[in-house]
């Protein structure tokens, strides 16, 4: 099978790239630098320059594609207004560019990996795929992956064969998440209190994603969606998990929120001191009681989705990176 990939240079699309070419399928991979994609050169993906929005690489991208998988996008919190362009233009502007290529070209089978932040704050509950946005947006990303996820009903209901997944909060080995920061900060003993214990995620590890993914491109009803998580959970049951796997001492302070909204108005100068992006404001809005909480029942009954445990997801995202005692 020849599949159109996006986002193969990130940290999920890197791991179902490599998946797509071990199973035997042609993969092309969209690409803004090919000097930067050499890993994908290197396990035989073809490369086609551009970004998102730009109509013309993708339609190039996508000639002669069984598949599609469209990846790519800008995830952070805590940005700065100045940044908030090129965010929409990644995920709203690229999402639209590409799946409307995609229903131009006739491409069979298309899947879209939106988030479970496309639902916003769930408030303590644990929704489903039929839940909708509330209409308070946590953060621009929230807000832009809303409108991406929003975008993506429409070209269903234009016709195209759309299939959307929903990661939780991904981590694994290497990555720059909130919940990766905070682990890494522990296992180095760097962690003197847990910032935002009461934060829900789904957690996920980014192994189980691309699964996820794949089992969605080959068994995933088009119009439907699917959550992909892995445990429904807290950032200081991460925290404390992350101790116990590692064999260290998990902290017994949670940091005063309030010491956190008091540096915000100098976020700027601060928030980079404290280990925070610039716009702390945002950081608390979308962690502070929040919860990004939905179960993946569906993706389990479905699909056959299978992820492993949170003790389990980080004891081996640790074991890869060298980290774990003995």
């Amino acid at each position: 099978m020849k599949v159109f990939l996006t986002g193969g240079t990130g940290f999920i699309g890197g791991e179902v790239a490599r998946r797509l070419r071990d199973r035997g399928d042609d993969v092309v991979a969209l690409v803004r630098s090919p000097g930067r994609a050499t890993a994908l050169s290197a396990i035989g993906c073809t490369l086609v320059q551009g970004d998102v929005t730009t109509a013309e690489a993708v339609r190039r991208g996508l000639d002669g594609a069984d598949a599609a998988i469209h990846g790519a996008a800008v995830y952070e919190v805590g940005i700065l207004p100045k940044q908030r362009p090129a965010m929409y233009d990644a995920n709203v502007t690229g999402t639209r560019t590409v799946l409307s290529a995609a229903l131009d070209a006739g491409t069979p089978k298309v899947v879209y990996v939106s988030t479970v932040a496309a639902f916003g704050d769930t408030k303590g509950v644990v929704v489903d795929e039929t839940y909708e946005h509330p209409g308070r947006y946590t953060s621009y990303y929230d807000e832009t992956k809303h409108l991406a996820h929003q975008e993506a009903k429409r070209q269903i209901a234009a016709g195209l064969p759309l299939v959307v997944v929903q990661p939780g909060a991904v981590y694994g080995p290497n990555d720059h998440s909130v919940i990766g920061d905070v682990v890494h900060k522990l296992v180095k003993g760097r962690l003197p209190a847990v910032p935002f214990p009461a934060f829900g995620v789904n957690a996920v590890h980014r192994d189980d994603v691309a699964t996820g993914i794949l089992l969605a491109l080959d068994q995933g009803r088009p119009g439907e969606s699917y959550v992909l998580g892995g445990e429904i959970t807290t950032l200081g049951e991460i925290v404390k998990t992350a101790a116990r796997v590692a064999g260290r001492r998990a902290p017994r302070l949670a940091m005063p929120t309030a010491l956190v909204k008091m540096a915000a108005p100098f976020g700027r100068v601060v928030g980079p001191l404290m280990g925070y992006p610039p716009n702390m404001r945002e950081l608390i809005s979308t962690s502070d009681g929040v919860t990004f909480w939905a179960t993946d029942a569906k993706a389990r009954a479905e699909l056959g989705y299978a992820p492993r445990s949170l003790e389990d997801g980080l004891r081996d995202t640790l074991d890869a990176e060298g980290l774990l005692r003995g």
